[in-house]
């Protein structure tokens, strides 16, 4: 009877190794990932995800597929709900209320170089910055500076006692800064030289003798739903930093930029941040702490 029972089992083992050897392997079906347009229109960017999603071949194919236009107040509460499908992925500067309600990719997509700003002008007004030092110096002179409304900049400007003008649109404000609205659009060494070749327009120059600099690190956000997207882009940017292929990324983006701003010959004004989670304190301020560092192995 044992014996029976035996040859069953191994009759059972042999059939269904037979349906396993039978069955032809099938991928994962192609990933479509919809990414913020602000987000999708910036090559770095793009580039950036892109690298993290090929790292990741055990997930599928995939396609990045921009977004409709909204703006950041609306493509967080996108995120935090959940509920529709009209974006997947943004990345936008961190904060702690955002850590606290999105899936936050812990890996500053740009070095950390968001936290340091530089101010686009129009000719006029660069009398207003010339001998600037200190934050001091900027309340004193009355210098205002615009920012999107609902940027983490915009709180981090108001708790240094900096005066601000917000809007909700980003394109805005170039429109606003043309007008005299405010002096200076503070804009991140990151995405200043990005920002102007899209403007094209003479009239808007980068103040040549200050950086603002403050911790904020950029993460790539998702659904706190989405674990699966969480996953696959964290592991894909872990796997690029292990081989090199994120450094790279870093000098062919950014390299440029921080030579033709010259960050290392610029006053840096240092700003305070309290709206960090403790995790994201730390990535800013060793990100701060090594600035002279990162300047040296980005310009190289």
């Amino acid at each position: 009877m044992v014996f029976g029972i035996l040859l069953s089992i191994l009759a059972g083992t042999a059939q269904c190794l037979a349906e396993v050897r039978n069955t032809s392997y099938q991928p994962p079906p192609l990933q479509e990932y919809i990414l913020w347009y602000r987000n999708y229109d910036s090559p770095a960017i793009r580039a950036l995800l892109e690298l993290a999603l090929k790292k990741t071949p055990e997930y599928g194919d995939f396609r990045i597929i921009r977004s409709e236009e909204m703006g950041q107040g609306r493509v967080l509460r996108e995120l935090a709900h959940g509920r529709t499908r009209l974006i997947d992925i943004a990345n936008v500067a961190s904060s702690t209320e955002r850590e606290s309600q999105l899936l936050a990719i812990p890996i500053p997509i740009d070095g950390g170089l968001l936290g340091f700003r530089v101010c686009v002008v129009l000719p006029h007004s660069l009398p207003l910055f010339e001998g600037v030092r200190t934050v001091e110096d900027l309340r004193d002179r009355g210098i205002r500076i615009g920012q999107g409304l609902h940027w983490p900049d915009t709180d981090i400007l108001k708790i240094n006692d900096i005066p601000v003008i917000t809007h909700t649109r980003y394109e805005l404000l170039f429109r606003m800064l043309r007008n005299d609205r405010f002096d200076c659009f503070a804009r991140g060494v990151s995405e200043v030289m990005f920002d102007l070749a899209i403007e094209n327009d003479p009239e808007l120059v980068i103040e040549p003798s200050i950086m603002l600099a403050y911790p904020m690190p950029s993460y790539f956000f998702t659904s706190p739903y989405d674990y699966l997207t969480a996953h696959r882009v964290q592991l894909g940017m872990e796997r690029a930093i292990l081989d090199g292929s994120f450094a790279q990324f870093l000098a062919n983006y950014y390299g440029k930029a921080i030579e033709t701003l010259a960050l290392d010959r610029r006053t840096v004004i240092v700003l305070k941040n309290p709206f960090l989670s403790e995790e994201s304190r730390m990535v800013g301020r060793q990100t701060l702490d090594n600035l002279q560092r990162r300047l040296q192995l980005l310009s190289q």
